[in-house]
């Protein structure tokens, strides 16, 4: 194997494992398709120009690249902010705004994240949901 080969394969192989992590992009009747499979729902509200959500989303996605029990279990959905901030969906849950984390199973509320951004609040959130799918 030549070098030029060598570097592009060891490139795709680093890509991978974030491309599978890739969450569900939010449409209309997805969350309420999830839940009534009695899916564990984990909503991000995010923005591509948001630095609190870029910073949520590093964090998310190295929180399910160490353990793909979270993937596994959760359903992640990213609800584009500029897109969906005036949506039923938004309003029925009176998201404040963007960089918020919302975790919900069949028509309850676990819990919410608004703007924070620390590793242990998010991964405690991301656990709850992991409980809630598990039991």
């Amino acid at each position: 194997m030549n070098r030029r080969d060598f570097v592009l394969a060891a490139s795709a192989t680093a890509i991978l494992p974030a491309a599978a992590m890739a969450n569900a992009s939010y449409k209309p009747g997805l969350v309420q398709a999830e839940l009534a499979a009695g899916k564990t729902v984990f909503l991000d509200f995010t923005a591509s120009w948001c630095s609190t959500c870029q910073s949520q989303g590093r964090t998310i996605a190295s929180l399910q690249a160490e353990n793909p029990a979270y993937e596994q279990a959760i359903s992640f959905i990213d609800v584009d902010w500029d897109q969906y901030r005036g949506a039923d969906l938004t309003k029925a849950l009176k998201i404040p705004r963007r960089s918020t984390l919302v975790v919900l199973k069949g028509n309850q509320e676990l819990g919410r994240i608004v703007a924070g951004t620390g590793r242990a609040q998010i991964q405690q959130l991301m656990d709850v949901a992991l409980g809630a799918a598990t039991s």
